[in-house]
């Protein structure tokens, strides 16, 4: 088996290129997907979330309001990490059971915080997906509904990317047309040691629910 690390900054197109491993045949693993089962009521990550953030991120139903979380870890790196060594921990976990039930010949752990978090310890190679900043500006505001200052305070509160990109063994540059990102994904795959020998093909999608 083979273990992709998907990572990149906010806003570059991660998802995007992990739909298409997962039409490819990977098993994709969604770490943010994950961040939100660990952050669900009653958990222990919930608990100690509230205890350093307050009651005031807790929505009405009971959940954790992750705009109103937002609006204070972007605003504040101490905050930010914080939030990281509570949540980080369940989520590598939780990443690490998956693994170890999956079967599929190539499995892709897409995460933000990949490298941070030391889940790349866990894959056979890491891939970042880059995007110029504008670009990332604009998605934000687009897909989120944030304001510019907003968009540019998240990014901002992130490592630069030529951080990630040291660490790669693949880049893949989001910058141009889908159908150019899809051929930089197939490329990319087409060169995973093995590949051939373990039948990969495009016959199943999946992620983690």
């Amino acid at each position: 088996m083979y273990t992709i690390g998907l990572t990149g900054n906010i806003a570059t197109g991660k998802s995007t290129v992990a739909r298409m491993l997962a039409d490819l045949g990977a098993y994709v693993i969604d770490a943010d997907r994950l961040a939100h089962e660990v952050m669900r009521p009653e958990s222990d990550a919930y608990r100690a979330i509230v205890a350093r953030f307050g009651p005031s991120i807790v929505s009405p139903d009971g959940a954790i309001n992750r705009a109103s979380l937002g609006a204070i870890v972007f605003s504040d790196r101490a905050a930010l990490t914080d939030l990281e060594r509570i949540v980080h921990p369940a989520v590598v976990a939780r990443t690490l059971h998956l693994l170890a039930k999956d079967t599929t010949p190539v499995r892709v752990v897409e995460a933000i915080k990949l490298l941070e978090a030391q889940m790349h310890r866990h894959c056979d190679a890491v891939w970042v997906v880059v995007a110029p900043r504008e670009q990332q500006v604009v998605r934000l505001m687009h897909t989120r509904g944030l304001s510019r200052q907003e968009a540019e305070l998240r990014i901002d509160a992130q490592p630069p990317a030529a951080a990630k990109v040291a660490r790669a063994d693949v880049v893949i540059d989001n910058s141009g047309s889908l159908d150019d990102l899809c051929a930089q994904v197939r490329r990319a795959w087409q060169a995973i040691p093995g590949r051939d020998a373990a039948g990969m093909t495009a016959t199943r999608s999946r992620r983690t629910p």
